[in-house]
């Protein structure tokens, strides 16, 4: 049997990175609770400010989440007064995810309370390091990415910033 050296978590980017989604998950749970809103619910309402009257399968392509696990997340938010789901005028057979006047009521206050995550989060770095980042994880995402035909730049390369 052969041994393989521990990979230290430190050293590992998807448990370094799932640790920083959980932390952030945990900043933002905190700020909009009062909201009603919870994380997981969170990328739904920002996919759907950008573009209300989405379907649930363009829901579903924009925020990376499965068929089964969207359709019990709008559940809950049309539950809650958040969204309503109308017949798709193009096709009855499926509807339109619609955003309602409460909804629309918190955006300001989501997206503050995501904002002040956010520079939370990136306190003390310099911007150039923030843009530099954000360049890699945007790097990384279109390497691992199902919807793309293959890598952005050849596996061997380390990850930089574009210049």
């Amino acid at each position: 049997m052969t041994s393989h050296p521990a990979l230290a978590r430190t050293e590992s980017l998807g448990y370094q990175v799932n640790h920083l989604a959980r932390l952030l998950e945990r900043r933002l749970r905190d700020r909009i609770a009062a909201s009603g809103v919870v994380p997981g619910q969170f990328a739904q309402l920002l996919a759907l400010y950008e573009a209300d009257g989405l379907t649930q399968a363009e829901l579903c392509a924009r925020v990376q989440v499965e068929q089964p696990t969207m359709a019990n997340t709008l559940a809950r938010m049309e539950r809650d007064g958040l969204i309503t789901r109308e017949p798709d005028p193009g096709d009855k057979r499926r509807s339109r995810v619609r955003l309602t006047p409460r909804a629309r009521e918190i955006e300001p206050e989501l997206v503050a309370a995501a904002r002040e995550v956010n520079a939370e989060a990136v306190h003390g770095l310099p911007a150039g390091e923030v843009a530099a980042f954000m360049a890699s994880l945007a790097a990384v995402i279109a390497n691992l990415d199902p919807t793309r035909p293959g890598p952005i730049r050849p596996s061997t390369e380390a990850i930089e910033p574009s210049r």
